[in-house]
């Protein structure tokens, strides 16, 4: 397995010709502003001060680049859907993000968080649909799912199969309070790499 560990911040970038020097594959952390990207990732490198965690969704801007030594570069995306600074953060947001797929022969995996009490929304739709049209491998991760009993497990998981295109969909809970659920990522991405 990858040793998530040995993951240091490199760089913060908006094009993808900005991206780090090294030819690694990438795996991209996407999800909804306040979803719990930062605070996963901090969770899977067991660094807790890696990745900038803040109490205001949309603090991240940028592309921010985690190698994990010689293998492989985390990528934090930018969050959507909330921002005070409204539609101009949007439409940056939007052509940072069309730059980082166009030709992107690093992107191996996109780890996509879903917060699993919310239902899911358009702008998922969109972006599964979207994935999906690409042939982008990615796995769904449903955030903060130590607040879920079985039965809201199961209504989130038949929540995302009404998806046509997402039927398959490797689907994982997650929660950075259950070591078990973060070592299924680990294992999840060391096994896609």
């Amino acid at each position: 397995m990858l040793n998530f560990r040995s993951a240091t911040f490199i760089k913060s970038a908006t094009l993808k010709k900005d991206r780090p020097n090294k030819n690694l594959k990438e795996v991209l952390f996407v999800g909804r502003s306040n979803v719990g990207k930062s605070s996963l990732i901090n969770a899977l490198c067991d660094n807790k001060s890696l990745c900038f965690t803040s109490s205001k969704p949309g603090h991240t801007r940028l592309l921010n680049y985690f190698e994990i030594k010689d293998t492989l570069y985390l990528v934090d995306a930018p969050g959507y859907g909330y921002s005070k600074a409204g539609g101009r953060h949007d439409e940056l947001f939007g052509a940072m993000m069309e730059d980082y797929f166009a030709e992107n022969d690093n992107l191996s995996l996109i780890v996509f968080l879903m917060d699993s009490r919310r239902e899911v929304r358009e702008e998922e739709k969109d972006l599964l649909n979207f994935f999906n049209e690409e042939n982008i491998p990615y796995v769904i991760t449903f955030t903060k799912a130590d607040k879920l009993n079985q039965s809201e497990k199961a209504k989130a998981m038949k929540e995302v199969h009404k998806l046509s295109s997402s039927n398959n969909a490797d689907i994982i809970f997650t929660s950075i309070n259950n070591k078990n659920s973060i070592e299924e990522l680990k294992k999840y991405i060391s096994n896609h790499i």
